[in-house]
């Protein structure tokens, strides 16, 4: 694989410049509108007949607005449900991956919620299109509050399920967040890791002062525009044919009918070309331990060029925890391929871990109305 340097890893799935000598077009003037807006009903996959989904909004501790989607089991009877919030992969929104994940939990008896992080899909939040280690650590745990005051779910039986880049902060809400009872992982990626220190923690001390005096400079650009530029370090409008296997994967995701969405960023967009600068010096798992001894299930796919940040995590990670290497799965393989996601692994791990079972307090069924 050839070297990627950092300022690539600004980009929505850490594209090296390579494969990324233009900037991302949207596709045509409905696209356009929907990001503009951020309304679209397309899903990437079909609801199922075995739930319900309703969309929902909360807010985080900043004040920025979530916009999620919440799938409950149709036939889940009067007792509490034990809960989820999921969020992933980075730059993808809650009409991909997530919510796939969080229909399939809901099927399997769960109130799941997928939602889209700040700044990004249609959540709140300005400018557009940034990450940040802090902000997105904080929605899973306002997305925890949500759960935690929902007539449908026992609060103390909430879980968290981060995929991709998502999965990082995850693990960074549950170290902080004690309301939280366990938490899986699949495909993860240590943002702040690989934006700090490349791809196997290959990037020189060099090559990082580099690039940050990069986005420095870029930042007085920003400043006099009054706007941040986008990354131009995005996945390519069309394969070459000299890409790197992870590099296609991505491309056959999220940019093919399969995984497309006009408002994921990895579909249609750019993150901002200075997103990495608070990453770089906020190592996210910096406190994994402090998650024992509630337990920790990080899945990964056994080709997957990310399985490295799962088998770390795992090694850093104290009491009870377990990692899961999928025969022959890519990274990307874990986005979607229902047939590759270990289900019935997450299901009976949670069913283990989160206990519910107690009729829903009246008071909280009151304060929130009926739920379609």
């Amino acid at each position: 694989m050839k070297r990627i340097t950092l300022l690539a890893l600004s980009s929505l799935m850490m594209m090296g410049p390579a494969f990324a000598q233009t900037k991302p077009k949207v596709n045509s003037e409905k696209s356009k509108t929907m990001i503009e807006t951020g309304k679209t009903n397309h899903y990437t996959f079909p609801l199922s007949d075995k739930v319900t989904r309703q969309e929902v909004t909360f807010k985080n501790r900043y004040g920025i607005t979530i916009a999620a989607d919440l799938y409950l089991p149709k036939n889940r009877g009067n007792e509490a449900l034990a809960a989820l919030a999921i969020s992933g992969p980075f730059g993808a929104v809650k009409e991909q991956s997530s919510g796939l994940y969080a229909q399939n939990m809901a099927e399997r008896g769960f109130a799941a919620l997928a939602f889209d992080p700040s700044y990004t899909g249609e959540s709140g939040g300005e400018p557009r299109n940034v990450a940040s280690p802090d902000i997105n650590t904080e929605d899973f745990s306002a997305a925890v509050d949500f759960l935690g005051l929902h007539p449908s779910v026992d609060r103390n039986c909430i879980g968290i399920i981060g995929i991709c880049g998502w999965a990082g902060m995850a693990l960074n809400a549950v170290a902080a967040d004690k309301r939280v009872k366990a938490v899986a992982t699949t495909s993860m990626y240590d943002m702040s890791r690989v934006m700090a220190k490349g791809y196997f923690d290959k990037l020189t001390n060099e090559e990082r002062t580099k690039t940050l005096e990069q986005m420095s400079q870029q930042r007085w650009v920003d400043a006099e525009k009054g706007s941040p530029a986008p990354s131009t370090n995005n996945l390519p409008e069309k394969l070459q044919g000299n890409e790197p296997q992870f590099v296609v994967d991505y491309f056959n995701y999220y940019k093919t009918p399969r995984g497309f969405h006009p408002n994921s960023i990895n579909s249609n967009g750019a993150w901002t070309a200075t997103s990495p600068l608070s990453f770089m010096n906020m190592p996210l798992l910096t406190y994994i331990k402090e998650i024992s001894p509630r337990p920790v299930l990080l899945i990964a796919g056994e080709k997957a060029h990310s399985r490295y940040f799962s088998e770390d995590a795992y090694k850093a990670a104290a009491g009870q925890k377990e990692l899961m290497i999928i025969p022959h799965a890519s990274h990307v393989d874990l986005y979607d391929r229902v047939n590759i996601i270990p289900f019935d692994k997450l299901t009976a791990f949670f069913n283990e871990h989160l206990k519910a079972g107690k009729a829903a307090p009246k008071e909280k069924a009151a304060a929130f109305g009926s739920v379609n």
